[in-house]
């Protein structure tokens, strides 16, 4: 089966060459070819020797995970499908603003995690996707979205993708090999040069893959939270069991040791009657007070049979004036491509779960 490039990073494609017995420079023309033009195919990589580009069309391939569908909001929030194989689908949303153009990309097919208030999670867990699936989502929406115009600004850019948040379907940390070498490449001059600064991954809270990404990879960090005690996050957040919040925290500043901001993300989905409480915010002010962080508050994005609702305005309002009255910088998530299931908690792709997880729910709900 030939080898898809889009695998690798620089290092790795250099010994890929090494090995077919030809010059490290050769790989760099390569992944630029790739990564920076956009091109997959080897015949028209002209200024590498025919001969090699013969070879690379008989042991290789430039393969992005196929578009099933590609849908555009009314607020020019992007969504796309991708087909990933055997009945599964990944999404991946693209948010433009005036200032930026963010790509909030998928890491796993489903997730593992089972945290109540995800879409993606209700959908089960099929497998770990490769680096060239990761990888190949910011390939498509690169390369694609640099031939349109900016709907924001009537701007054509060579860099529409100005920011990547791992924030799509799955856990970053539970793929964690493939999703370091993805961010490297994200990060690579040679190819989308983006700035630490402008990575983003998201965890609910591995704390060892944390710790590890902390050595290996310190992009900026968001940590999903939702909960400010430990009775409530065991509820909608499982992993809390294995890694509770006193550990969480300290995990949290130990890897601002090492990050690009001086900040942790703490999101936190408002969810009505659950989490969305006075008390709540005043326990969470508790509970970070001894980490650098800021405070990004989601309201809740239904979906169906979730169980939940979005919270009224005023609780929102409240929880948030809490928070800024303590000295916390808060943000409050603007809702994006709801119209087309795109927003945050709303994305569930289609998953061959191979958890048993969802025949189990659907066994409990009958019950």
């Amino acid at each position: 089966m030939p080898q898809n490039l889009l695998d690798f990073d620089l290092d790795g494609l250099t010994a890929w060459f090494t090995e077919l017995g030809e010059k490290p420079f050769r790989a760099r023309q390569v992944f630029h070819w790739m990564h920076q033009s956009g091109v997959a195919d080897f015949a028209q990589m002209t200024d590498i020797a025919k001969s090699l580009r013969e070879k690379l069309q008989q042991q290789a391939v430039v393969h992005a995970p196929a578009i099933s569908y590609a849908h555009t909001s009314a607020d020019g929030t992007r969504k796309w499908l991708f087909d990933v194989g055997v009945a599964n689908g990944i999404e991946t949303v693209f948010i433009p603003e005036e200032d930026r153009g963010t790509l909030c990309v998928s890491s796993q097919v489903g997730c593992a995690l089972e945290c109540t208030f995800c879409s993606t999670g209700r959908q089960g867990f099929n497998r770990n996707l490769t680096v060239a699936e990761i990888i190949g989502q910011v390939w498509v929406a690169h390369h694609s979205l640099k031939t349109e115009p900016n709907r924001t600004t009537g701007e054509i850019s060579d860099r529409p993708v100005t920011n990547v948040v791992m924030m799509g379907m799955g856990e970053p940390l539970a793929n964690f090999e493939n999703v370091v070498t993805a961010l490297g490449i994200m990060l690579d001059d040679h190819a989308y040069g983006l700035s630490r600064r402008r990575v983003t991954v998201s965890t609910s809270g591995l704390v060892p893959a944390m710790d590890r990404l902390a050595e290996r990879c310190p992009v900026a960090l968001a940590v999903s939270l939702h909960a400010p005690n430990d009775a409530l996050r065991d509820q909608i957040v499982p992993i809390n069991k294995k890694y509770p919040l006193r550990e969480l925290m300290a995990a949290c500043r130990r890897y601002l040791v090492h990050a690009p901001r001086d900040f942790i993300t703490f999101e936190y989905v408002l969810l009505a009657g659950v989490n969305d409480q006075p008390e709540h915010a005043r326990q969470l002010i508790e509970l970070t007070r001894d980490v650098p962080c800021k405070f990004n508050l989601i309201p809740f994005n239904p979906f169906p049979d979730s169980g939940y609702e979005k919270p009224r305005a005023e609780s929102m309002r409240v929880f948030r004036q809490i928070l800024q009255d303590a000295g916390l910088v808060v943000t409050t998530r603007k809702t994006r491509g709801d119209d087309i299931d795109a927003a945050c908690g709303q994305l569930a792709g289609k998953v061959a779960d191979k958890s048993g997880r969802v025949m189990k729910r659907m066994h409990k709900e009958a019950a």
